[in-house]
């Protein structure tokens, strides 16, 4: 199992690796560096939006970039949105993709022709633990509660998430299995993004929902959604909320998410974009960015987050196995 400590080690040991050269870039390179074209394949509101947004702003703030451009492709866990990036920005030197563990996936149990080694992986900027969360008025006070229902009657227990085969399906199914449940009777239901989820749990509409912790903060501390854990392997600093394993279900999960260049693009080009990232990560605006969002930093890059792409989609494919979305 991914730990934290695990991660946190393997993110240290790529951070603390030389930093690649700009390179020789061309005019035209050089040009189109004055601005990033931010592609995010899911609806605004999420997760991998949140981390779009923070990009822009925290290189805004440092002045490490000025101008960006946005567009969105929901839907299927970035199955949707992975060929369009491919296709309308191949060869487009600033243009970059957020994606993460949740499209690593959404591509094994879409069966989808494409994979994450189809584009440029740049690097792997944030962790995140989930949380399980339910409505305020909800009869489950406590994640026990939570799993005697589920032990009762799998199918009367409603998941809401992100997309089918992404990491907020994987723990639900990872909690099944831990408590003695077949993880392909989970009623789980997918949303386009972590917006429509939260939706979804403020309108009672399902039993609880899964996703990132920063996702759903607001609404916690606003009193409308209550957490019955976290999947953290330990209690985290400034939030109150016992882990799934604290609640007698022996999981930890750890979500992340990075950033990928179009195809086509060069070598030197690749290294011009990993620069503009080394000089995020390191910045002050960037630390603060990620206490305010709860999100750990994991920084890998270039060959390293290529081969941690390798691992994690051998062992989310034997993951998925179980919830049966996985030959």
């Amino acid at each position: 199992m991914t730990t934290r400590r695990t991660i946190l080690k393997s993110g240290i040991a790529a951070g603390a690796a030389a930093t690649l050269p700009f390179g020789m870039l061309t005019p035209a390179e050089a040009q189109a560096l004055t601005s990033l074209q931010i592609f995010v394949p899911a609806a605004p509101g999420g997760g991998w939006d949140g981390t779009g947004r923070a990009i822009e702003s925290v290189m805004r703030a440092e002045k490490i970039m000025a101008n960006f451009q946005f567009e969105h492709a929901p839907g299927a866990g970035g199955v949707v949105g992975l060929p369009k990036f491919m296709s309308t920005k191949k060869g487009q030197p600033n243009a970059i993709m957020i994606g993460g563990m949740v499209m690593v996936g959404a591509i094994i149990a879409n069966k989808a022709p494409l994979k994450l080694s189809d584009v440029v992986p740049l690097c792997r900027l944030t962790g995140e633990f989930l949380a399980v969360v339910v409505p305020a008025e909800s009869p489950f006070k406590t994640m026990g509660d939570l799993v005697t229902a589920l032990k009762a009657d799998p199918g009367k227990v409603s998941w809401a998430g992100g997309s089918a085969g992404g990491s907020d399906h994987i723990l639900a199914g990872m909690i099944a299995k831990a408590v003695g449940v077949d993880p392909r009777k989970v009623a789980y239901v997918a949303y386009a993004g972590g917006g429509p989820a939260t939706a979804a749990l403020l309108g009672n509409q399902v039993s609880c929902g899964v996703s990132g912790y920063g996702e759903f903060a607001e609404q916690v501390k606003a009193g409308k959604l209550r957490v019955l854990a976290i999947s953290a392997d330990k209690r985290q600093a400034g939030i109150n909320v016992p882990t799934l394993k604290e609640a007698g279900v022996d999981v930890d999960l750890f979500n992340w998410r990075g950033v990928f260049g179009a195809p086509g693009t060069t070598k030197a080009q690749q290294d011009a974009l990993i620069a503009l990232f080394d000089k995020l990560v390191i910045s002050e605006g960037w630390k603060t960015e990620l206490t305010k969002r709860d999100w750990t930093g994991i920084y890998m890059r270039g060959d390293a987050f290529a081969k941690y792409i390798d691992t994690e989609t051998t062992r989310i494919t034997g993951i998925l196995k179980d919830l049966g979305l996985a030959a």
